[in-house]
């Protein structure tokens, strides 16, 4: 998933769960259009591979992503920037509230990223609503 904020999810690809992430993370990357200034784009470790770090320079990316331990070549990070991994980490925390999605009930891919789809309207919506109620309180307090 590639996601702007803890809020917004820009693509996601489903995969098995068997399956390695980085060829999932490199058509995601292509997914994306071409950025006319650097953005950075904070990933994991399963990530780190040369091909998605070219790719994602190709768009205008700064892949921010530390190398393996087990790798003999060791590039420079920005450390800081890389704390804000936990961004997604909260989004993904947001999608597992809902239990079907956490447990994977559905057995069509379809229906599956469907209610994916759902799950963050349904998340835009509250937070919406979330912030009115707040910005009204403060309002009739005054």
């Amino acid at each position: 998933m590639v996601a702007a904020s803890d809020r917004e999810a820009v693509c996601f690809i489903l995969t098995g769960g068997q399956c390695n992430d980085s060829p999932a993370g490199l058509k995601l990357i292509e997914h994306i259009r071409k950025m006319p200034e650097n953005v950075y784009l904070i990933m994991d470790r399963a990530y780190s591979g040369r091909n998605i770090r070219k790719a994602a320079h190709k768009k205008g990316l700064v892949a921010v992503v530390p190398p393996k331990r087990n790798m003999t070549e060791h590039w420079e990070y920005d450390k800081e920037r890389y704390k804000e991994r936990n961004v997604v980490e909260r989004l993904f925390l947001r999608l597992k509230r809902f239990r079907r999605i956490a447990t994977r009930y559905d057995k069509l891919d379809v229906v599956f990223s469907n209610f994916i789809y759902l799950a963050l309207i349904i998340d835009a919506i509250i937070v919406r609503t979330e912030s009115n109620c707040y910005h009204l309180e403060k309002v009739t307090t005054l």
